[in-house]
């Protein structure tokens, strides 16, 4: 009797196994439901004023208003509106003839977006000039923009002038720009970015919440270029968001920024492409961390849980962004300090050797003996170089959103601006070209924030 008695609970435990793991399966297989919550005052439809929004979530609205006070600075960057080419005088050089090398600040918090897009220097507002700055420019900069994509799409957007634009956009990045207003999900406004994941075959309405944590920054913090006579807001992602797919892209469609003064290399300038460094493998991504769960980490008031919305470097509040994970908050920020000084150090470098590329490019194309194979050969290493040096030096991490990819492509870049260098010379046959340099006369050093 006793040996029954065992196999009879030896098997209703296989048969309560089957059935929890049975519901577990169910559960995990069902739809994720957006969590319900009970609005004090309902929101219009892609509500572009934040402080509406701001009656239903006060903790998240009060903490996205310190984004415009917010102007600490981290080792490298940080909030202050500094000036990047005062901090880096090569890049004078180095955007030589281009609107950046006249006015370069770093990004200040969200909630100043629209007030520092308008007191750029690199604005052109003469509407009588055809090369008056696009309404493009707005795309990341204001709540506005969901609402009158929606309107007039946005190939009639792009082609307005931006002083045409300026009377209907009045409110800076806000809830709009992320949220869809009812649900509060987590959703793609920009219609660059929607066209720009279907070209990839990929449809965001399929991604988890976790992963539009990630996806919803990428409405703004990406690569991007203003395509054809109508300037239309395009992400160069048609064969792939990394960084030799990107060239590749940008080679086939001919596009330039700008040519380079007496070098005249078809120039690209990179953007800041946050979200394709990221996610190219590196190890926070591969682990499923999001850029909400470092930039915008979970806090308390009283019960209540909610996702700061004062966005900013993890550095100034590593316990809490860098907690969630690591045990050791002080070891976190010695690791990324490591990263972030080898990262700056290597970018340096790298900008010397594109410099040096420059001006044996500017001495060969001076000369019309010049072989002109050999020389557009080098303008061409010169352009693809140099793009790949910006596109670590534009992206706000100074390398530690993928460190191993940034200085992989500062290799590479190097590499590239050394061959540009050598092939200038043999154009002209004239070796000493390759002694040109003028970087020895600078700090090799990269400046820290004051």
């Amino acid at each position: 009797m006793k040996k029954y008695t065992t196999w009879i609970l030896v098997g209703i435990i296989v048969l309560l196994a089957a059935v929890l793991t049975g519901v577990l399966v169910f559960m995990k297989n069902q739809p994720v439901e957006e969590r319900a919550f009970q609005p004090l005052v309902e929101i219009a439809l892609m509500e572009p004023v934040s402080e509406k929004w701001g009656v239903n979530f006060p903790n998240q609205y009060t903490t996205f208003l310190k984004t415009e006070t917010n102007n600490i600075d981290t080792t490298y960057a940080g909030s202050s509106q500094f000036s990047w080419l005062e901090r880096d005088p090569r890049q004078v050089i180095l955007f030589a003839g281009y609107a950046f090398s006249k006015d370069y600040n770093d990004d200040r918090g969200h909630a100043n977006a629209l007030t520092d897009v308008r007191a750029t220097k690199r604005l052109n507002l003469n509407d009588e000039d055809p090369k008056h700055t696009p309404g493009t420019c707005y795309s990341c900069k204001s709540s506005n923009n969901p609402g009158i994509w929606s309107d007039i799409g946005m190939a009639e957007f792009d082609k307005m002038s931006f002083n045409e634009l300026t009377p209907l956009i009045n409110n800076s990045i806000g809830c709009a720009n992320c949220h869809e207003a009812g649900t509060m999900r987590l959703i793609v406004t920009n219609p660059a970015l929607k066209e720009a994941l279907e070209a990839q075959g990929k449809d965001w309405e399929t991604f988890t919440r976790q992963e539009m944590r990630t996806v919803v920054c990428a409405n703004c913090h990406v690569e991007y270029y203003f395509k054809g006579d109508g300037k239309y807001l395009t992400f160069p992602w048609a064969n792939g968001t990394e960084i030799n797919q990107i060239i590749e892209y940008y080679e086939k469609s001919g596009f330039k920024d700008w040519d380079y003064p007496e070098a005249g290399t078809p120039m690209l300038k990179a953007q800041h492409p946050e979200f394709e460094f990221f996610t190219a493998g590196s190890t926070h991504y591969n682990a499923g961390v999001s850029c909400s769960d470092c930039h915008m980490p979970y806090m308390r008031d009283g019960a209540a849980k909610y996702s700061t919305h004062d966005v900013h470097s993890p550095l100034l509040n590593p316990e809490q962004a860098c907690g969630q994970c690591h045990t050791d908050s002080e070891y976190v920020v010695r690791r990324v300090n490591l990263i972030q000084d080898q990262v700056a150090t290597t970018k340096v470098e790298t900008e010397n050797a594109i410099i040096d590329a420059i001006n044996a490019i500017k001495l060969a194309a001076a000369n019309p003996n010049a072989n002109q194979e050999l020389l557009d050969q080098a303008r061409n290493l010169h352009r693809k170089a140099q793009f790949m040096w910006d596109f670590v030096s534009a992206e706000n991490s100074t390398g530690f959103h993928n460190p191993e990819y940034a200085l992989k492509i500062l290799a590479d870049s190097t590499n590239l601006a050394r061959q540009a260098q050598m092939l200038a010379a043999q154009s002209v046959n004239d070796m000493a070209l390759l002694e040109t340099g003028i970087y020895d006369k600078m700090d090799p050093k990269p400046v820290p924030a004051k």
